[in-house]
């Protein structure tokens, strides 16, 4: 039934993975996530196994447990991040751990959310729609052309950035933000603005994690990190700076 009622709408369910080693709680997740025939849903138990599925098929959104076998689940994160095929995929951390620091970690880390156990499946539900939501209207405004200034270039459509000539590499998180202060040069842009437009989040959670992006990205942009701005109070703005016209 589910997959006449893709048919006929004329597109195909989501592609979900997930993994997670206890097979009864995965089980769930996968029943409530498929009831509406809106997804798909494959498990796998352990962390090497994740990252094989992966590569062999990348899903539109992993749920990551973060005690796995083999390999952590913050392991296989941070594997998924540093690939150039796979660092785009959404990954939702459903994890025991509930800790301030386990929550920070994961989200700096590149997790789109972070779910603790016990959990509710209509909330776990809700919260994968509200990701794959992000991440195609993300998606669709990828293109969003070339920044030429003084010393920084970045090619958005490419996902390649340079100073003064030289490539620079930024992770998934610090290009985004590059790309979302770019976007709204000269305007003051508020920690919680960029929690909600950069990290996904629409609630307020620990902005010191904005502050630490917002270093490291300064820092690799060198000359053209002056370009970002502190507005003491209020958040930050990337100043426009265009080369000098002889």
């Amino acid at each position: 039934m589910a997959d006449v009622r893709w048919a006929i709408l004329g597109r195909p369910p989501h592609r979900i993975l997930i993994v997670e080693d206890e097979r009864d709680i995965a089980g769930l997740i996968k029943h409530a996530l498929e009831r509406t025939g809106e997804a798909k849903a494959d498990i796998v138990g352990s962390g090497d196994a994740a990252l094989k599925a992966m590569t062999e098929r990348p899903p539109d959104l992993v749920i990551l447990d973060l005690n796995l076998p083999v390999l952590s689940g913050m392991e296989v994160c941070r594997h998924l991040r540093a690939r150039s095929d796979l660092r785009h995929v959404p990954v939702i951390m459903l994890t025991a751990r509930t800790s301030e620091d386990d929550r920070v970690s994961g989200l700096e880390l590149g997790a789109d959310d972070y779910i603790t156990k016990p959990f509710s499946l209509r909330e776990l539900a809700a919260r994968v729609r509200a990701v794959l939501r992000r991440a195609a209207a993300r998606d669709a405004h990828l293109a969003t052309g070339t920044y030429k200034g003084a010393h920084l270039v970045a090619d958005f459509d490419a996902v390649a950035v340079a100073v003064d000539g030289a490539a620079i590499r930024l992770t998934r998180r610090e290009f985004e933000l590059l790309r979302y202060l770019v976007q709204n040069k000269n305007r003051v842009i508020s920690r919680d603005r960029l929690l909600e437009r950069v990290w996904g989040y629409d609630r307020v959670i620990e902005t010191r994690s904005v502050d630490v992006h917002v270093g490291r990205l300064r820092t690799k942009l060198r000359a053209a990190g002056r370009q970002i701005e502190t507005v003491v109070g209020l958040g930050y703005r990337f100043v426009d700076q265009q080369p000098t016209q002889l």
